[in-house]
């Protein structure tokens, strides 16, 4: 039996100003992913606040803008490399700073909840092992989740690296397990294994105001740094410097949660929990990395 016309015929477009909001900001991030829009130019866009549209836009699409123009850029990230479009061309054509950007979004994270948190590890299996890296002796923690843990220490060192880094978890059980830390320590120091296809998957265990600073700092491109009150504002908390810095300090995730990136307000190096003179040496090779592209 056919069906009337006038009901054929019908608009079934959700009616609303929520839909219409959320069809901007979709239409928005589509167009224009290559500008990278913030969250505060969105929430302009349509004449929200950014905590109002980041609350509404979660509760329509399930995810927030942030993780919504991460999706619609890798996915034309894959199509680009996919056609044999070069690394450092692939960056530029979306719109990022350079390769060490796009690197960096290609680093998938998830964190632990406050409750896994509390309980410093307990019921959390850790395996660990020390490889050879460019930045001396690293120590590199996993779980079945990602990544966990990465340090580095001198030779002759081990003992006193393993019992700072158990220390932040000491409910875990550690079990050395080179087998299973290997291809993380053969991935994070290889820049032709930065790829999309098989990102390197993070797992940050902390307070929740300590991943908000390590997910910020995910965010700044390799070549680039921040001061401690730049991300103090990004994470809403323009007052928190200080607080900022001892998170910052206390990430476990060196060089992959790039904690060198950040300085102090004056432009200085600061402190670094594994030596001033590692934070340069680092910071040095990012640099030769990033001259090598262009």
């Amino acid at each position: 039996m056919n069906a009337p016309a006038a009901i054929l015929e019908k608009d079934i477009t959700p009616q609303g100003g929520d839909y219409e909001v959320i069809r901007r900001v979709i239409e928005k991030i589509s167009l224009d992913y290559r500008d990278q829009p913030s969250l505060e130019s969105l929430a302009e866009e349509v004449g929200e606040t950014p905590g109002g549209l980041q609350k509404l836009f979660t509760r329509w699409a399930g995810l927030s803008p942030k993780t919504f123009l991460q999706a619609v850029t890798l996915d034309h990230a894959r199509k680009l490399l996919d056609s044999g479009l070069p690394l450092l061309d692939t960056a530029y054509e979306l719109g990022m700073s350079g390769p060490g950007r796009l690197h960096d979004l290609f680093v998938t994270h998830e964190a632990m909840s406050p409750g896994d948190y509390k309980t410093r590890g307990g019921g959390l299996t850790i395996s660990y092992g020390y490889h050879i890296s460019p930045f001396g002796l690293a120590l590199i923690m996993v779980t079945d989740r990602g990544l966990a843990g990465l340090s580095f220490n001198d030779p002759g060192d081990e003992r006193a690296a393993f019992a700072d880094m158990s220390g932040r978890w000491p409910n875990a059980t550690y079990v050395e397990d080179m087998s299973a830390t290997a291809p993380y320590a053969a991935r994070i120091f290889d820049r032709s294994r930065w790829c999309s296809d098989q990102p390197l998957r993070v797992v940050l265990i902390g307070t929740d105001f300590q991943v908000r600073v390590w997910q910020a700092l995910l965010k700044i491109p390799m070549g680039r740094a921040r001061a401690y009150s730049e991300i103090a504002n990004e994470i809403g908390s323009p007052a928190a410097s200080r607080a900022v810095g001892a998170a910052i300090g206390a990430n476990p995730i060196s060089f992959v949660v790039p904690c060198h990136r950040a300085l102090g307000k004056s432009g200085a190096l600061t402190g670094y929990h594994w030596g001033l003179t590692r934070k340069r040496a680092i910071l040095g090779w990012e640099a030769g990395q990033l001259a090598t592209d262009r």
